[in-house]
């Protein structure tokens, strides 16, 4: 792997190799664009098969976060560091400390939160070492609740453009995946009058959303195939694929899932369907919103507020992508370019 043009295909600004003998840590840092603020992106703690598909993984899920920041509207930019597992486990707390020296080296330029394989006590761990950290216990709290309050807005918003009313009394949304974002996301749209058929891996958070939410349920498979106004898919990445696409039977994609289509040709298939897509890192910023009001000092409430704005980013996207003639998740990176270069054309004063 050539480095430095792996940097270059994205402008990437900076990726740092990480290593503590004593502990075993081997880790990754990984900044894509600091134009609007701080890089600001999760720890992934994983068992890579290889140091390239660490270096991808970190390069790939950093960028995301610049552009999913952008479109929120935060002042923050995109980061994201991985940590390899190895066969024989780790010294957690001996692994995290030395994660947060190299993190405080960076001096501001990259905060951390938790994310896959990794968890609160971990990032307090972290904390012992640098400021530079987010997602604590005692602070934010769980981002669950303000990522589905979030991700029903913009179901509301898809609604609205495509079946002509933003309210879901009556109308049929298939939820995939019943765990924190889906069964909080179940409340909001129960809560509204909206029938839901949902489906989840674990049977016990399926009866949960079931018995409290009066839907229905059905196979893991069969929610592909479900009549419905709006398929939301909060579990699995990759669900919008050659195989599914051909079965689904709504007017309208939009859920908290990461990295819903398989490969964005998936995205034009979509809309070859008239089928109209929410792009996910745009619906689910909920959880980067919520972090955020810790590093602001923001209230619970005004973190989901400023949530609630996911709606009108979105009508805007929509927009966009109709006066454009382009499929929505171009709209969506285009909205958050669009933000980052007007950024970087600021004059500069003197201070």
């Amino acid at each position: 792997m050539d480095i430095f043009e792996t940097l270059a295909e994205n402008d990437h600004e900076q990726l740092v190799y990480c290593h503590e003998p004593s502990s075993g840590y081997r880790g990754i840092i990984a900044i894509h664009n600091t134009t609007l603020g701080p890089a600001l992106g999760g720890t992934r703690y994983w068992r890579y098969k290889s140091e390239s598909d660490a270096v991808i993984d970190a390069l790939r899920l950093s960028r995301g976060m610049t552009y999913k920041a952008a479109v929120a509207g935060l002042s923050l930019g995109g980061g994201k560091s991985v940590v390899m597992a190895n066969n024989g486990g780790h010294d957690r707390e001996a692994v995290f400390r030395a994660h947060g020296r190299f993190i405080e080296s960076l001096k501001g330029r990259y905060i951390t939160a938790e994310d896959v394989g990794t968890s609160p006590a971990d990032m307090d761990y972290i904390k012992l070492e640098t400021e530079h950290v987010v997602g604590l216990q005692g602070r934010s709290g769980d981002p669950s609740p303000v990522t589905a309050y979030g991700v029903y807005q913009g179901i509301k918003a898809a609604a609205k453009v495509r079946l002509g009313s933003d309210s879901l009394a009556g109308k049929t949304v298939a939820v995939q995946g019943c765990g924190h974002v889906g069964y909080y996301l179940c409340g909001y749209l129960h809560e509204e009058g909206a029938r839901l058929v949902v489906t989840d891996i674990d049977t016990e958070k399926v009866k949960r959303v079931v018995e409290e939410f009066r839907a229905k349920a059905v196979g893991l498979d069969d929610i592909y195939g479900v009549q419905a106004d709006v398929f939301a898919p909060c579990a699995l990445g990759a669900v919008i694929n050659d195989n599914t696409i051909k079965w689904l039977k709504v007017k309208v994609v939009a859920g908290g899932a990461n990295n819903q289509l398989a490969e964005e040709r998936h995205g034009d298939l979509l809309e070859q369907k008239g089928i109209l897509y929410a792009p996910d890192y745009v619906l689910n910023a909920g959880g980067l919103i919520n972090v955020n009001s810790e590093l602001e000092g923001w209230s619970a409430e005004r973190a989901k507020r400023k949530a609630g704005e996911i709606y009108d980013t979105l009508l805007r996207l929509f927009d966009l992508a109709k006066e454009e003639g382009i499929p929505t998740y171009r709209a969506a990176d285009r909205l958050a370019e669009r933000r980052i270069e007007a950024v970087a054309k600021l004059k500069r004063t003197w201070v």
